[in-house]
């Protein structure tokens, strides 16, 4: 909430809307809390400043009720905002974050008058004037104000603006300052009688007014005037006028100007290009008397600064600033001539104690007192926006397609923008590096044309080793640390890190710890690494650099190094997809080998298909194609186990990990996998891996589950838990987690399982795992279902299956996606239920998804049910009863009989339905897993409409030929759930 008391008292809410306080007394209330600005008012002084000397009886109590209405009319407005007014002894504050007689200080302490200043509306508190309690919060504000307002005056004036204050002279007639900046601005304006009245009137007025004679600067003033002192005619500046707007540097000139109040050197450092030279023009412009020196052009910088002054060569430059006004030259170019630059502008800075130097470089002066500011690439709006001012044939989209690869550079986007008007967004996209580096910008001077001029003037000014060591960085992709330059820049002779620190301070490379490229001084290094003949030998220092560093990250993975490293790895990603793309085939198999399991942490299943396939299309290997063989399974397509176990010959440790990564990939697909997990974690254990040996387990578990195991289940998951957390694998942790609580989900024990999937889920955000975490939404989704909360299991479900969509994920997408049409279904949004499931029922088929089969047609098959349809109802329950038999879960199989029974029971079948309904939890009970009471709602539906058609629903179940019986009803499958048979 926004308060403002420089005017009449206003109160808006965060988004502008007025605040109505009406009641006058509640108003004066707020008027006197914001007077004190935050500070405790007394009770006993708002009483008075409330009622003067006539209180109500019970005055505190009088005054707790206007802080009452005070506090509804606030919290009415904006929720919360009640608590702004605080009760503290011995009174109230109201703790207002947003007042404007606060801001109105705060831009005064940054310099900023014209914005302080544009804040009053009018005399501070003026409808509250009148009042006692504002007097000194008036007087205060009002003295702040008139200070600002003078000072203003006298900036201007030092700009060589015209100002006019005969009206505020009028108004403050002994304030002598005010007085003289009026002489001066009368003066200026070749009215110097007029100036001369304005002294002798306030030498009269002060005269009888306090019995004093003028001060002695306004004397001073006065006989400065009458003899015509040249002094006060404003000073002259020399810059260049401006061509084109500068966009996207509003802050920057800001901070510049504030660097130059607080220091009288202020070195602008950057890379070639990033606009240096006009922000320091624009930042002067400030100034009364900045002159630009070119220094690019000259190996003398005392005779450039003597040129740029109009002053003869012979002439003493001390001499000549000590006799101008406060002078600031802007030394530009300054990295050729930089021992003589800062030598000369420590002498200047040193006996001129008015000057002040703003200096453009390629690296910081390194004298005392300098005030380096590093001039920063534009951010990608504001380089979208330079891009479409200069390019208007452009849309914003093609600014946003274009902006990533230039760098933010000024000259990058103006050269891109003569490009575009004659290419077009398409053409220039995909010539981008090369036609930059060599398009063409006239007006400007021969080194700013082109960027490959901007970049070879840098180039000249390096020693060879420099040049050796940036032509080799830019290997790397998106930039390197340390030790990896040290690496593939490493050469006798040679120490890397004391290069990178000058390639730095040259503005050539972004500082550490990770040290960047431009793209254009990268293209720029890569030509220069081919003249030199030494592109392919370090490409292998980098290929060579990149795999030892994968393959020492990949066991740490498994441990309680997995946040660390792979924070490592993402930083790398475009390294080592550089090293994959120049890897040869052995270093290639051990790339992909050691990054396997970083992609799939990631999620990144489509990135390491491509990375596996390319890999193998250079040669077979066991591994690699084990590997492929899983991503594909994860990935929701199918593929051939056997064949990748079929290539592995004496490599224990490698088959052991590929059976227990096909075993995991296969959750629910194809033929029983047990075999595989077993033979995983026998093997596992002969090696003494640990955390195989715990992947084992918890795969054992989950397939456990899907066999309705349910003691095996809760055995094998704790175990791995505990193997888990032993070997502080969190990701391992999540997921064991997350087998329990789907055990306790089971049993009804909704907390348990909560906490468990709560706890899985904060694991799995701690290490950014958007896959584990599509995964644990849904687990919590389906918990917020069983528990009646639909609108929560709709948004989990929701967020889920977009995080599982955006990682490629089609696993879990579908379990997001079924979440959501078991929320939609009991919600009794029938047609959204459908179309969830059908759209994901032909994928489980073509990978015989059996559990999630069973599952997607148990849920159909009710629908159907629920439409009236008992034909489709009865077909897809038959279908769902053999994929449950097929997938060996009991609970699915008790599903599709309770299924069963409510499409029989919609057909009149009401004593079969019965007996289903009797068989279904027969089988429940068989397993441990009774139907929970949060579950039932189907079987509670179908019951009583059994019941009012026998009286009961009690029946005995079904034997077997019975329940073989059942199944030989099954139709022919239907399309829909309308009872149309398929042709």
């Amino acid at each position: 909430m926004r308060f403002a008391i420089l005017g009449p008292l206003e109160v808006h809410t965060e988004d502008g809307t007025p605040v109505r306080v009406r009641e006058r007394k509640v108003r004066t209330l707020l008027a006197d809390l914001l007077a004190h600005e935050g500070q405790v008012v007394p009770a006993d002084r708002l009483i008075d400043d409330l009622w003067g000397g006539t209180p109500p009886t019970d005055a505190h109590a009088a005054l707790q009720t206007k802080i009452w209405h005070l506090r509804r009319a606030l919290e009415a407005a904006e929720p919360g905002a009640r608590d702004l007014v605080v009760s503290q002894a011995p009174g109230y504050a109201l703790r207002a974050v947003h007042l404007d007689a606060t801001r109105f200080r705060a831009l005064l302490g940054e310099g900023r008058l014209d914005e302080a200043l544009a804040l009053w509306r009018g005399p501070a508190l003026a409808d509250h004037a009148d009042e006692p309690f504002a007097a000194a919060a008036i007087t205060h504000l009002e003295e702040l104000r008139l200070t600002a307002l003078e000072d203003q005056a006298e900036q201007r004036l030092a700009q060589g603006h015209p100002v006019e204050l005969a009206a505020l002279v009028a108004r403050h007639p002994l304030r002598e300052r005010l007085r003289a900046l009026h002489m001066r601005a009368l003066y200026r304006a070749g009215r110097q009688s007029e100036a001369l009245d304005v002294f002798t009137q306030a030498r009269t007025l002060l005269a009888d007014e306090l019995g004093l004679d003028p001060g002695p600067e306004l004397t001073a003033l006065h006989e400065a005037i009458l003899r015509q002192d040249p002094a006060l005619q404003p000073p002259r500046s020399d810059l260049p006028a401006a061509l084109t707007d500068l966009v996207g540097r509003d802050d920057a000139v800001r901070e510049v100007r504030a660097a130059l109040e607080r220091s009288r050197l202020v070195t602008l450092t950057g890379p070639g290009g990033v606009g240096k030279t006009r922000l320091a023009i624009e930042a002067a412009r400030a100034h009364p008397n900045a002159h630009l020196v070119e220094l690019a052009d000259t190996d003398d910088p005392a005779q450039a600064v003597a040129q740029a002054l109009r002053l003869p060569d012979t002439t003493d430059l001390t001499t000549a600033l000590h006799a101008r006004h406060p002078t600031l030259l802007v030394l530009d170019n300054c990295e050729h001539l930089i021992e003589a630059t800062a030598d000369l502008g420590a002498t200047l800075l040193r006996r001129v104690p008015a000057l002040r130097i703003l200096a453009t470089s390629r690296e910081p002066l390194a004298i005392p007192g300098e005030h380096p500011w590093p001039v920063p690439p534009l951010d990608p709006a504001a380089a979208a926006e330079l891009l479409l001012t200069r390019a208007p044939s452009l849309t914003p989209c093609d600014a946003a397609a274009l902006v990533p690869h230039l760098d933010g550079i000024p000259l990058a986007i103006e050269l891109a923008a003569t490009r575009a008007r004659a290419l077009g967004a398409d053409a220039l996209a995909e010539r981008l590096q090369h036609h930059l580096l060599t398009a063409e910008q006239r007006g400007t001077p021969p080194r700013q044309r082109t960027l490959r001029a901007v970049i070879d003037w840098s180039w000249d000014l390096l020693t060879e080793p420099e040049r050796v060591v940036l032509r080799r960085l830019a290997v790397h992709a998106d930039g390197c640390a340390l030790d990896a330059a040290e690496h593939t820049c490493a050469e006798p002779h040679i120490d890397v890190a004391d290069i990178l620190a000058r390639l730095v301070d040259r503005s050539l490379l972004s500082p550490g710890p990770r040290h960047r490229l431009l793209q254009s001084v990268k293209a720029y290094g890569l030509e220069r690494l081919r003249e030199a003949g030494e592109l392919g030998a370090v490409r292998e220092r980098h290929t060579a650099y990149y795999t030892a560093l994968a393959e020492q990250a990949d066991p740490h993975l498994r441990g309680p190094g997995q946040r660390q490293w792979l924070a490592t790895l993402d930083a790398e990603s475009a390294n080592l997809r550089a090293a994959l793309d120049h890897a040869p085939a052995d270093h290639a198999h051990r790339l992909v080998d050691a990054l396997a399991w970083y992609w799939f942490l990631r999620g990144r299943l489509t990135e390491a298909r491509r990375h596996l396939a390319r890999a193998l299309r250079q040669g077979p290997n066991a591994r690699t194609a084990a590997w492929q063989a899983a991503f594909t399974l994860l990935s929701g397509e199918p593929a051939d186990p056997g064949a990748a176990l079929a290539l592995f010959h004496d490599d224990p440790a490698g088959l052991a990990r590929a059976q227990w990564s096909l075993a995991f990939a296969q959750r629910g697909i194809g033929d029983d996998t047990v075999h595989l997990t077993d033979a995983a974690l026998a093997a596992y254990r002969d090696l003494g891996d640990a955390w195989g040996t715990a992947a084992a387990l918890s795969t054992r578990a989950a397939k456990a589950l899907q066999s309705g195991d349910l003691l095996s289940l809760h055995r094998d998951a704790q175990a791995a838990l505990d193997a888990f957390r032993a070997v502080g694998d969190r990701w391992g942790q999540s997921r064991a987690a997350d087998l329990l609580a789907t055990h306790a989900e089971i049993a009804g024990d909704y907390a348990r399982a909560t906490a468990l999937r709560t706890k899985g889920l904060r694991l799995a955000e701690e290490l950014g795992l958007a896959s584990e975490i599509s995964w644990r939404l849904s687990s919590l989704g389906r918990i917020a279902l069983l528990t009646g909360d639909h609108d929560r299991s709709r948004e989990l479900h929701t967020r889920a299956g977009r995080l599982a969509a955006e990682q490629a994920n089609k696993p879990a997408e579908e379990f997001a996606q079924t979440g959501l049409a078991l929320t939609a279904r009991r919600q009794g949004h029938l047609d959204e239920a459908e179309t969830h499931l059908r759209a994901w029922l032909d994928w489980m088929r073509r990978l015989d998804a059996r559990p999630g089969s069973a599952l997607v047609l148990a849920e159909l098959g009710f629908v159907a049910e629920q439409r009236g349809d008992h034909e489709g109802a009865l077909d897809l329950h038959l279908q769902g009863l053999a994929a449950a038999r097929a997938s060996g879960d009991p609970r699915a199989v008790a599903l599709a009989l309770e299924g069963l029974a409510g499409a029989h029971s919609l057909a009149g079948r009401h004593d079969l339905a019965a007996r289903l309904l009797a068989t279904a939890a027969a089988t429940r009970r068989a397993v441990g897993a009774p139907l929970p009471a949060a579950e039932r709602g189907d079987v509670d539906r179908i019951e009583a409409r059994v019941r009012q058609a026998r009286g009961t629903a009690d029946a005995a179940p079904l034997t077997l030929e019975e329940i073989s019986g059942v199944e030989e009803h099954r139709s022919r499958p239907v399309t829909r759930s309308t009872g149309r048979r398929r042709p």
